[in-house]
């Protein structure tokens, strides 16, 4: 149901450094934000979260990605080639949120089909403004198509 953006909606993280997950979750609260926040360390568990496979059956659909690009295993760049080569998941925007400044990095995504291109800011009150925004943008005034949100 949508009452105020889509905070009925959840939201994936997919990230592999533990500090990282747990300043994200911080600015989550600190930002106020009501959308779930469901975290998944890697690039395959992403994929099987998304895909609603092993112990991901019954995921619910996230409005939107929160996509690391360096982790192992799977990095962020393959996860979303594979995102955005599937035809039940490429709706789903993605945002690559990074601590890679490269401006190839940030050419590369764009040219997979990210979304969004956002360097984590360094210090943890101006990376709760970025997740602010994020909530702002993507979960209050965006659109999203309807059949993503089931």
């Amino acid at each position: 149901m949508k009452v105020d953006g889509f905070i009925d909606y959840p939201v994936l993280l997919v990230e592999d450094n533990p500090d990282d997950i747990l300043i994200t979750k911080r600015a989550w609260e600190k930002g106020r934000i009501k959308n779930p926040l469901h975290v998944v360390n890697n690039g395959e568990e992403a994929l099987q979260f998304l895909r609603k496979e092993g112990r991901f059956e019954g995921a619910p659909t996230p409005c939107l990605v929160l996509l690391d690009l360096k982790m192992l295993r799977m990095d962020g760049f393959e996860v979303l080639e594979e995102i955005k080569g599937d035809d039940e998941l490429k709706g789903i925007p993605i945002i690559v949120l990074t601590s890679s400044d490269r401006e190839q990095d940030v050419e590369r995504a764009y040219k997979l089909g990210c979304n969004s291109y956002i360097v984590k800011p360094m210090d943890f009150e101006n990376f709760i403004k970025a997740v602010v925004e994020i909530k702002n943008y993507w979960l209050t005034l965006c659109k999203m198509p309807g059949k993503i949100l089931v």
